[in-house]
Parts: structure tokens; C-alpha cells; sequence
């Protein structure tokens, strides 16, 4: 199998100005369930992918759109085989988060357009 298989789209993020209005909005009008919300996050489950609705931190993400999050087997043989492809990363896997037992590995990189994406894989601790 090739190392950047990319079996789906497990998560997309939505930038946002005001979390607890756009949490409401998805919540308590859309019906969608919350998973998680944080000060500045929120992330909410659509048939097996991840919405998340965040207020980007990072100027790089302030004026983008939706962000698409490649879901890939392995991670490091993924960001491996991209760098190889002349993907240009804008940071190295890294952990962003983990829920219970399980870590949330991402790395993101620019398209020829310099839209941001990122891709994610996930693993025990």
C-alpha cells in the first residue's frame, strides 16, 4: 500500500468569530452532537468526521476558509512521502490533542493555491 493512501476526510474546520454563537447555531439548530468545546474550539461528530469550529489562533488561518484534514494510516510515512512529493509542511507532526486513550497526530501543509490543510491520523497512547 502506498505510504500516502489517504483513506478520508476525518475532520474539517471551519473558522469562526464567536465559539459560543457558532455552537449554538450547530448544536441547537443543526442538531449536531457536541463532542468537546473548549474556550476557543468546539468539536462536533458528522457520520464518522469531525466538524471543528475554531477561532484561528494562527494569523495564517485568520482569513482562510474551511481547512480539510486527509485522514492517513501513518502519519510520519505520510509526511515522509508528501516532503518527498515537494509538499511544502508548515510544521511537523505533532500531537494536538487526545480524547481518552487516544492521540490526535497532525501535520500541515499549503496547496499550490497556499490554501492550508493538514493530514491527521490517530493512535493509542
Amino acid at each position: 500500500m502506498e505510504t500516502t493512501a489517504i483513506r478520508g476526510i476525518g475532520q474539517v474546520s471551519v473558522p469562526v468569530h464567536n465559539i459560543e454563537k457558532a455552537v449554538a447555531f450547530y448544536r441547537d439548530v443543526l442538531d449536531l452532537p457536541l463532542l468537546y468545546q473548549a474556550e476557543k474550539l468546539a468539536f462536533f461528530e458528522i457520520a464518522g468526521t469531525r466538524l471543528l469550529l475554531n477561532i484561528p489562533e494562527d494569523v495564517r488561518f485568520s482569513g482562510a476558509g474551511s481547512v480539510l484534514y486527509f485522514d492517513v494510516a501513518d502519519i510520519q510515512e505520510a509526511y515522509q512521502a508528501l516532503l518527498d512529493k515537494g509538499v511544502a509542511f508548515i510544521d511537523e507532526p505533532h500531537v494536538v490533542g487526545k480524547l481518552g486513550n487516544t492521540e490526535s497526530w497532525m501535520a500541515f501543509f499549503e496547496d499550490p493555491e497556499k490554501n492550508i490543510h493538514a493530514i491527521m491520523s490517530e493512535k493509542e497512547a
